[in-house]
């Protein structure tokens, strides 16, 4: 989860168009803190560890909904859409339909858990459902959780765009330079998930990919937290930026879950 939550901490300063589109700028510059995107990436992460690897769908959406309510009360501030907002206050919270890319920035738990794409997938639609029941909403999240999947599973660049095109049919032949100077700040998932792939797809390393994604503007807070997701699984992260990241989130709250995520997947994501 680390690189989500590093994707949205970069990005935060630059969105809604704020930054000049460049790749060029201060990894961690001034105001940079984590957003939303962080906090539900690790309620959904909390739920999906607390139920286990074989619970039933129906248990794993409620785990997600209760766990995402707790900690949407913990952190009332962090920059939630007004829909989620009231989904958060509700005593018996329904999903709301919503296409928005929310489903994709906190999903990326699912993208590691799981032992076949198949359940990556139906989890990562689970952890969608409870607010995201729109077809756009959970394909958002299902891609998202399938590119962690393959990238951490030795798939290749190549091999994850075919099967993204042919799963989901987003268009990942395009560049970012042609891609950067018609973006816009846009909150759904089917303007903000193919855009994050194709960061990542034309990155280096992680540094690279999660600097593409901010480098589109728009919602970039979102977008490096989808990118750096992605990003962490096919490259990993250098310690010295997880020390970065440990050092800008609420210790014990939430290093706690981080620590413990590492500690079932033996910290294979950093190095």
């Amino acid at each position: 989860m680390y690189g989500a939550i590093l994707g949205d901490i970069i990005g935060s300063p630059f969105e809604f168009d704020r930054g000049d589109k460049t790749k060029n700028f201060d990894l961690f510059s001034e105001g940079c803190g984590f957003t939303d995107d962080s906090v539900m990436t690790i309620a959904v992460g909390e739920a999906l560890l607390a139920v286990g690897p074989k619970a039933a769908v129906k248990e794993i959406e409620d785990a997600v909904a209760s766990n995402m309510q707790d900690w949407g009360k913990r952190y009332p501030h962090a920059g939630y859409g007004g829909s989620f907002r009231h989904w958060l206050k509700e005593n018996n919270p329904k999903p709301y339909g919503s296409y928005g890319n929310g489903s994709a920035m906190r999903v990326s738990a699912a993208g590691w858990l799981y032992d076949s794409i198949e359940r990556t997938r139906e989890v990562a639609r689970a952890t969608a459902n409870v607010t995201h029941n729109h077809p756009e909403g959970i394909k958002g999240a299902e891609a998202t959780a399938s590119v962690i999947y393959m990238a951490r599973n030795g798939s290749s660049k190549e091999e994850i765009k075919e099967y993204i095109e042919r799963e989901f049919h987003y268009d990942l032949s395009r560049t970012l330079d042609n891609i950067r100077p018609y973006y816009h700040h846009v909150e759904s998932c089917q303007e903000t998930v193919p855009e994050a792939i194709i960061a990542f797809l034309e990155s280096k390393d992680f540094e690279d990919a999660v600097r593409n994604a901010v480098s589109l503007g728009g919602d970039t807070d979102t977008l490096g937290a989808i990118t750096g997701s992605i990003a962490e699984a096919f490259y990993g992260i250098p310690a010295v930026l997880i020390a970065e990241c440990k050092s800008r989130i609420d210790k014990g709250l939430m290093t706690d879950i981080l620590d413990e995520f590492d500690h079932v997947l033996g910290s294979r994501s950093v190095f």
